[in-house]
């Protein structure tokens, strides 16, 4: 078993926790538990009487398990998080920590097909339980599919001609591996930026695979629901289609437009901007090469 820190090397670990600005007999919530390092210094924070509820849909994380009294693991998509705390007897908390993406863990274990370093199966399930997976991706969504999320997710403007050319291969035969969608590319990876752009395709296929823009939605307005009034919200992201979705929710509610102001110009705004964005040091970059494209917002749920 990998020792925490091998697991998972927590980003902006005490910007993020600062953000939530703890009570020690508070209720917290760590919808990304992973190596547990986030939740570690939660409970450091509290007090005998606090309850931290962690979330991990990958079965993986749940090894690294803490045996803590005032703590909860529950193996489940953060999607579900206003049922799960429900179950538990949990109507409204305190704060909520969400580090988004994917684990260094599961970028390093080759088998599940998160990294451009290794060979592996079409997988990308953050959850094995996952009926759908890569394979499924590159090998059944059509010409319309393919281009949607090379375009949307990847931000890919070769999408079209990407798609077309995924077709035409599997024709031939199933596109089973990673390396055998890199050759099937390899037109669209010009040496210089390979790894960029093989970067931006795995991440559209990731998105698409864990549906990870329509979970960041409903977490996020279940967490409008969750909060106490005066709770926090401390969200890392990693990528601009993630943080755009954080940044306009926190900033207005919606994902989307602007709310509606009444007679006198005014809107009513459901959070309070608590900090800037923050961003990782060099120091913190050359220690967690991860952490490089790390974007932390904090908001406050203000009582309406």
């Amino acid at each position: 078993m990998k020792t925490i820190m091998e697991y998972h090397n927590p980003v902006l670990l005490h910007p993020t926790v600062d953000g939530l600005n703890i009570k020690p007999d508070g209720v917290y919530v760590d919808v990304t538990f992973g190596g547990g390092g986030h939740s570690r210094e939660i409970l450091k924070r509290l007090g005998p009487n606090g309850k931290l509820f962690a979330f991990d849909q990958d079965e993986d994380a749940l090894e690294n398990a803490l045996k803590d009294e005032r703590f909860e693991l529950i193996h489940e998509n953060f999607r579900y998080i206003k049922r799960f705390l429900r179950f538990h007897g949990i109507k409204q908390v305190d704060g909520i920590l969400a580090d988004l993406g994917v684990s260094s863990h599961q970028f390093d274990v080759a088998e599940r097909g998160f990294s451009t370093r290794f060979e592996a199966k079409l997988d990308m399930r953050m959850s094995r339980k996952n009926e759908i997976s890569a394979y499924q991706v590159v090998n059944m969504y059509d010409a319309a599919g393919l281009t949607r999320i090379l375009l949307e997710y990847g931000e890919l403007k070769s999408a079209p001609a990407m798609a077309r050319t995924i077709i035409e291969a599997r024709e031939q035969k199933p596109i089973q591996n990673t390396e055998q969608l890199k050759t099937v590319l390899s037109r669209f990876l010009p040496a210089h930026k390979s790894n960029k752009i093989l970067a931006q395709i795995y991440q559209a296929i990731r998105i698409e695979v864990n549906q990870e823009m329509e979970v960041l939605k409903e977490f996020l307005e279940q967490s409008l629901e969750i909060l106490h009034p005066g709770g926090r919200l401390s969200v890392i992201s990693y990528h601009s289609l993630e943080d755009r979705l954080v940044k306009r929710f926190m900033r207005n509610g919606m994902f989307e437009g602007e709310p509606e102001r009444d007679f006198f110009g005014r809107f009513t705004v459901p959070f309070k901007i608590v900090e800037k964005l923050i961003v990782p040091d060099q120091q913190e970059i050359e220690i967690n090469n991860r952490a490089r494209s790390a974007k932390l917002r904090v908001a406050e749920k203000l009582s309406l």
